[in-house]
């Protein structure tokens, strides 16, 4: 069934209430593990239609931000979803407290068992009315972020199409695109200030509530953190700073002067190849037929997933106004079927989504019918980035398809923007934390210390002249730090286990995607530390493990760039 064509069931409160209350009573008075169990199989078909309406509603609502329907249905969720998470703990304390539970974690899984554990502590009765006031801030953010339009040359642009024009192989017309971005934004300025002053106090607010000293480690329950801590984050900043820093400041200050450039802007962050990095070769239907072929070449189970997407027209690629300005990929659970969102803009993004997105979605395809899919999907966000920026190399042997004979120069400007994104990232999550742990900060002061950490992590980079940007206020466009804080570290590890995919995918491609699968299907079944160590992937959490990674890497790049 395609997409557009499944039913919306409208799920009232009420109704998930009271079938949801009689699943908790019904663990809590079982007579043995197996009564608790089929009470499991009742609670799974409330989450699958409830899941199923959410996703449906959220898809159809970031599609088009402005249909009156879905905006009132997204109020709707944003309203209850607090209350539904609520009732969601109150079942996972039953099974934790159960007096099965060793039965129950034998029959089931103690990383199940785990993952409960994370998620009561992210959630109580008495932080209900916040996490509404907090989904409705954020709705607020993403409908003001959707609705902004970008004059350029004569053309209303989204900033999805406006960021097009920063890949420009001309200088200027790059500088004139992020001008233009700036002094639009510069607009919104005091806006952006106002709705991330009252996120950090309602978070803030929470995890006081639930005694915690600040919002960090009440973000990190959220975020579902299971075998890795702040200290070990703290520990792969370091390996970031000391190892990926200096060989990214080397690269890019190198490919500065192949493109002619003496004072590198921030403008010219988004080109590698002199001349202009390399687009894709044909249209959106030819995009669509080269990862067919891709997929179909990779293996069986990507050429049922690629055929599933396809038929099911499970894409929304096209940018255009009121459409939510970012990418992703979710599931619809009671259909097994993945949609993804994206904005193509005619640069390689575009091939990007079909590799990165596709990654996600080809997951959500595996563990559709694992034991836990529903409840942890994959486990961790840095699993499941681990499956989409891993997919994104596993499409090098691909790659021609979509750029014909600029290949190298795209396998070349992948890798190093890859590279060059892990500092970046890096600098999100920072500055997350240094804004958590000091909630009374100005927005000036924050401004400043997102100026602190580029000069630091981003050190060939020049914000100087840029509208917006010279102010420090680059991050009030990543659009995570506001609707999903703490989530974009998870893409810097994931992009350090994509690189050891990589690393191994040339020198035997079809072991290093046989491993990259075994990982893929173990879907919240295996914590990520664990499922590394079973791929032969070095872990990002122990000092200095970064520094063999950049230096192979290094050596990979001036192999291809010899190609070029």
């Amino acid at each position: 069934m395609k997409v557009s064509e499944m039913p919306y069931e409208h799920i009232p409160f009420e109704e998930f209430e009271k079938t949801a209350v009689e699943v908790i009573n019904g663990v809590k008075n079982a007579k043995n593990a197996d009564e608790v169990l089929e009470w499991r199989e009742k609670y799974l078909e409330l989450a699958v239609r409830y899941s199923t309406a959410m996703n449906l509603s959220y898809i159809r609502y970031s599609c088009n931000t402005a249909d009156e329907f879905y905006v009132k249905e997204n109020d709707y969720f944003d309203e209850i979803g607090p209350q539904v998470g609520n009732l969601m703990n109150q079942y996972n304390e039953a099974l934790l407290n159960s007096p099965f539970r060793a039965e129950l974690e034998e029959k089931l899984s103690p990383v199940y068992f785990k993952h409960m554990e994370v998620q009561a502590k992210a959630m109580s009765p008495e932080i209900i009315t916040d996490m509404i006031e907090e989904n409705k801030i954020v709705s607020e953010y993403s409908k003001l972020m959707a609705g902004m339009e970008f004059e350029f040359r004569g053309e209303k642009l989204s900033r999805a199409a406006l960021a097009g024009y920063f890949k420009s192989d001309d200088r200027e017309t790059r500088k004139e695109a992020y001008t233009v971005l700036g002094t639009v934004m510069n607009g919104y300025a005091d806006q952006l200030d106002d709705i991330f002053d009252r996120l950090v106090k309602v978070r803030t607010k929470m995890a006081q509530k639930l005694g915690y000293k600040n919002f960090v480690e009440l973000g990190y329950y959220r975020m579902e953190r299971v075998c890795y801590d702040k200290n070990d984050v703290e520990t792969f900043r370091k390996n970031v700073l000391e190892s990926i820093v200096p060989v990214v400041a080397k690269l890019r200050s190198e490919n500065a002067k192949d493109l002619g450039i003496d004072k590198y802007m921030i403008y010219d962050n988004d080109v590698i190849i002199p001349g202009g990095d390399p687009r894709p070769s044909g249209s959106k239907e030819e995009i669509f037929n080269a990862a067919k072929e891709m997929y179909h070449a990779m293996s069986d189970e990507s050429a049922a997933f690629i055929d599933l997407m396809l038929e099911n027209d499970a894409f929304d690629v096209e940018s255009r106004k009121n459409k939510w300005g970012g990418g992703y990929c979710t599931e619809i659970p009671k259909y097994k079927q993945p949609f993804i969102l994206a904005n193509f803009n005619g640069s390689a993004d575009d091939v990007d989504v079909m590799t990165h997105e596709a990654g996600h979605a080809f997951n959500a395809f595996l563990i559709a019918d694992n034991k836990f899919a529903l409840e942890i999907g994959c486990g961790g966000m840095e699993t499941a980035e681990t499956h989409s920026m891993s997919m994104e190399f596993f499409a090098w042997k691909y790659i021609k398809n979509f750029f014909g004979e600029n290949a190298t120069k795209y396998r070349y400007m992948h890798a190093l923007g890859a590279l060059s994104f892990i500092p970046y990232g890096t600098i999100v999550d920072y500055f997350q934390h240094i804004v958590y742990e000091n909630p009374e900060m100005t927005p000036a002061e924050r401004n400043e210390t997102w100026k602190k950490l580029c000069a630091e992590f981003l050190p060939h980079i020049n914000l100087e002249g840029v509208p917006f940007l010279e102010d420090g206020r680059r991050w009030q466009y990543q659009m995570h730090i506001y609707e999903s804080p703490f989530y974009y570290i998870d893409y810097c590890l994931a992009q350090t286990a994509a690189f050891g995919f990589l690393l191994a995918s040339l020198e035997d491609y079809d072991d290093a995607f046989a491993r990259y699968i075994r990982l893929m299907k173990q879907g919240g079944e295996q914590y990520y530390d664990l499922l590394l160590e079973e791929a032969k992937i070095p872990s990002p959490f122990k000092e200095g493990a970064l520094k063999e990674l950049a230096e192979k890497v290094e050596a990979m790049l001036s192999k291809i760039k010899s190609e070029i």
